[in-house]
């Protein structure tokens, strides 16, 4: 069996913690480790390999979790935009064969047991030809979720025995709350936890008879990608050219060959703040907060960090998170309006719904120090072996001082090796790259000076990372 991981959502909901280029699946928010992570241990002794689906500016990010963890057997996809999940699921169905587990990467699983049952159980009606879905029963009218109708005649009983699938009435989206709880009395209804368990060609099959449009333009996104035995490189001009629909609107609703069973797994998506107060440990006050912060007649507040003292006084049923460079507060119960927030950073062209002070690159990572509309201060970490593109850039000027390790820098052609406490000049215009040759990780401090200092102003020559 394959785990197919679907892993390049931005997690807008979840801001300030997610960002696009370092979105809420990669965020370290459960003892240490990811959601990705958590994704990844808790299907490896279920599933004989993983396929990956992400982002192009996200794979590295992944690829460092994976090996954090020590997990080799596995396979990317790239997409070069956000196309869905239709055409994500569609464009590995035709890369793979056998059985496939389709997962998110950013939900939290609290019964393993359980979830070892429910996919032998998804597993046993896919070899009949079905794909299945994993359902949870509802706990609460939830207005974020979209709800599958099963056809069970005692839900009740059904429901909390032995996993049983079960066929698909309907598919609801995101109801009202009171369209919620009467799904909830019904006792018909589950919440679409977006897993799936099925054979590739019998989705391709059926994604051809129903909607023949998906399955040829990701046949050919597929068929001109460039491959190797690592990744699957899907090309901009084929994924454009797919249909931006989910899995459920473009097959699920359309063909009888869908079951559901329902997963009484612990399961949470962990897709608000809302959600991460719920799933948390609390304090005597019912507090869910930071290790470290100081609560003061507080309660029933989340408060998340960064490293920074928090301190509260008198707060009730509040969500305080905060970043290096941002904080958000809101009332409990009201974190779906983040999204609105995300929104208004985009339309004010803010890198703020993009980028975290700390960027994750292929060849490693900076972080922003400090920042002006004239200059802007950098760390910079280069990994051993790693080198950054060969590069330019027209409107600023560059000065590199190494702290540790060793740099071999170039600059128009000319190649040289700094140390500790040596430094160099990039003068605007200049082509250079910055590598490192040792054999541990490279130190610097990158002070730029210039009147426009956004990312965008690059213009890559060479690159290690195919990102011309």
């Amino acid at each position: 069996m394959t785990n197919v991981i679907l892993c390049g959502g931005s997690g807008t909901r979840l801001w300030p913690i997610s960002r696009t280029y370092y979105p809420k699946q990669f965020y370290k928010m459960v003892d240490g480790m990811s959601l990705f992570q958590l994704t990844v241990l808790r299907n490896r002794g279920l599933c004989d390999d993983f396929l990956i689906v992400t982002s192009k500016d996200q794979y590295f990010i992944a690829l460092d979790q994976l090996e954090e963890i020590g997990v080799k057997n596995f396979r990317f996809i790239l997409e070069p935009l956000p196309r869905n999940t239709a055409a994500a699921i569609a464009i590995s169905c035709f890369d793979g064969k056998g059985m496939f587990f389709v997962t998110p990467s950013d939900q939290l699983i609290k019964n393993s047991e359980n979830y070892k049952i429910s996919l032998k159980a998804a597993e046993k009606a896919a070899e009949e030809g079905f794909i299945v879905m994993f359902g949870i029963r509802p706990s609460y009218p939830e207005t974020g979720f979209g709800y599958i109708e099963a056809d069970a005649k005692n839900p009740q009983t059904a429901f909390s025995g032995t996993p049983e699938a079960f066929n698909v009435l309907s598919f609801k989206e995101k109801p009202d709350p009171e369209t919620a709880m009467d799904y909830i009395k019904s006792g018909k209804f589950l919440w679409n936890s977006g897993m799936f368990v099925f054979r590739p060609e019998k989705l391709l099959g059926q994604l051809k008879k129903y909607n023949p449009s998906i399955y040829s333009t990701s046949g050919k996104a597929y068929e001109n990608a460039k491959k190797d035995d690592f990744m699957v490189r899907v090309r901009e001009e084929d994924m454009i050219k797919i249909e931006e629909i989910s899995i459920d609107f473009g097959l699920l609703e359309k063909t009888p060959m869908v079951k559901v069973i329902p997963a009484d797994i612990g399961w949470s998506d962990l897709g608000s703040f809302d959600a991460i107060y719920n799933e948390f440990p609390k304090d005597e006050n019912n507090n869910a907060s930071s290790e470290g912060s100081i609560n003061i007649n507080s309660r029933n507040n989340l408060i998340m960090g960064s490293g920074r003292m928090i301190a509260t006084i008198d707060i009730t049923d509040l969500i305080v998170i905060d970043t290096a460079d941002a904080l958000l507060i809101a009332k409990k119960g009201s974190s779906q309006g983040v999204k609105k927030i995300v929104e208004e950073l985009k339309n004010k062209n803010s890198d703020l719904q993009s980028y975290h002070l700390t960027v994750h690159r292929p060849w490693g990572l900076y972080t922003v120090l400090l920042e002006s509309d004239l200059y802007k201060i950098k760390k910079i970490v280069v990994k051993s072996g790693a080198r950054l593109s060969l590069q330019k850039h027209f409107h600023r000027s560059e000065h590199w001082v190494v702290t540790s390790g060793t740099a071999l820098v170039t600059i128009d052609g000319s190649r040289m090796l700094l140390k500790a406490n040596e430094s160099t000049y990039i003068p605007i215009g200049s082509a250079h790259r910055l590598e490192n040759p040792g054999g541990i990780p490279l130190v610097l401090i990158e002070a730029q000076v210039g009147k426009y200092l956004k990312e965008d102003d690059i213009l890559r020559i060479e690159d290690d990372y195919k990102r011309i």
